[in-house]
């Protein structure tokens, strides 16, 4: 067996790349649908949370409200308040078998990931939602539409690309904190890699390249979200919609600034 440290590196990707690359695949599977569930999830909540509740409503669902954003407020903030290695062990040897739910492993670990990702996506949201300027709502709501339509309509479709980098952030966070999940026996990256230092007493060597999967995925992740930011971002120059057709408002352009040009 090689002694020197690149030698070593080729000698455990022979051996067991082709396991790692497996645990890899299973790391960004689990973080791709933690992400989006966590999303929905997270959705959902930051969008209950910010329904604007007046003295002139009706008692019984003010208290509802309350009732519902007390329970929702206590999942954020317990979810965001404890690691997730141990919400892990706490659901999966304890509250799982307490409840007598039978899930695999594969399935708690989507499971737990998600609701750990809505936890901290429902304040993104909540913020996304309260970033956006009061006119909007009020010009939604002065032309006859409701707090739901306002919301899906209006105030969503402007909040989403505001919260983008976020969401891309949580993918790339989840991608590296996937390897706590092994505590529940999932076979992710960093399982797969402990299993192959062991074996060949090659620490270094192994989590080298563990670092470099991880790198590449997290990697590539954040520059195709970035690319999907840009195109949220529409082009530099618009025309503007009109159904008059007598009417020329051929749009409104803005000019890229030529360099010497002072006037």
């Amino acid at each position: 067996m090689p002694t020197d440290f690149f030698g070593g590196v080729v000698t455990v990707f022979q051996e067991y790349g082709v396991s790692m690359l497996e645990g890899a695949v299973a790391s960004l599977r689990i973080a791709m649908v933690g992400t989006i569930v966590g999303c929905l999830i997270g959705f959902a909540v930051g969008l209950v949370q910010t329904i604007p509740v007046t003295d002139k409503d009706n008692p019984v669902k003010r208290a509802v409200l309350w009732a519902v954003k007390l329970v929702l407020n206590v999942y954020v903030e317990f979810f965001r308040g404890t690691p997730m290695m141990a919400q892990a062990m706490f659901i999966y040897y304890g509250l799982l078998p307490l409840l007598g739910l039978r899930l695999t492993i594969w399935q708690a670990a989507y499971f737990i990931l998600s609701i750990n990702t809505g936890a901290y996506m429902a304040e993104t949201v909540r913020g996304g939602i309260l970033s956006i300027d009061s006119g909007q709502t009020e010009g939604a709501m002065a032309i006859g539409m409701n707090h739901v339509q306002t919301m899906l309509y209006v105030i969503l479709p402007q909040a989403l690309r505001n919260i983008m980098p976020q969401i891309g952030n949580n993918l790339i966070i989840n991608i590296k904190d996937s390897c706590v999940l092994s505590v529940i026996g999932v076979a992710e990256l960093l399982y797969k890699t402990k299993a192959a230092a062991g074996a060949l007493y090659k620490n270094f060597e192994t989590y080298t390249i563990a670092m470099i999967i991880y790198f590449i995925m997290t990697f590539t992740c954040s520059r195709i979200l970035r690319w999907l930011e840009n195109r949220m971002d529409g082009s530099d120059n618009y025309d503007l919609a009109t159904t008059d057709t007598l009417a020329h408002t051929s749009g409104m352009y803005r000019y890229q600034e030529k360099k010497g040009d002072e006037g």
